[in-house]
């Protein structure tokens, strides 16, 4: 076990639980979240019809998306599903705040995305669940995958 390891671990675990437990607070209401119904809400004053529908994929795309970044597992998957919800909420929310997050700006985002494609390029390390798959390895077409996926998928959701 390397250095490298350990830190892709950390990186995962860190980005990983946080996005689940963000996902978690619009589907559940934990963590002093608003829950399904208020996010539905937020998501309908975005301009999203029917807000439910887009609050429940918004959520699960956060809450597994970090759940299987965290654990390392079917990353390429894991990582499209936090680019596409990253891009979107820059699209839709934080660029009209510009770049800083004390401005509500795009910056949060822009890390996230950025750790997703990285770990996806990368892959997730010897310690993770996916270490037996051909995936499991990282490479150009794994972060061509995730990339191209998240994109497509948050280009689809600003389409509807």
């Amino acid at each position: 076990m390397s250095a490298g390891d350990c830190g892709l671990l950390l990186i995962r675990l860190a980005v990983g639980l946080i996005m689940a437990g963000h996902g978690a607070q619009k589907l559940f209401g934990i963590f002093g979240g608003p829950g399904l119904a208020a996010t539905g809400r937020g998501f309908a004053a975005l301009g999203y019809h029917p807000g439910r529908v887009y609050a429940v994929t918004g959520g699960l795309s956060e809450f597994l998306g970090g759940l299987g970044l965290a654990a390392g597992l079917f990353t390429p998957l894991a990582a499209a599903a936090l680019i596409g919800v990253m891009i979107n909420a820059m699209v839709t929310v934080t660029s009209l705040h510009g770049l800083w997050d004390f401005n509500g700006g795009m910056e949060y985002s822009i890390c996230i995305t950025a750790v997703a494609l990285a770990v996806a390029a990368i892959g997730p390390g010897r310690l993770s669940l996916d270490l037996p798959f051909r995936w499991g390895k990282g490479g150009w077409r794994e972060a061509a995958f995730a990339l191209g996926l998240g994109g497509a998928g948050a280009a689809l959701v600003l389409a509807l």
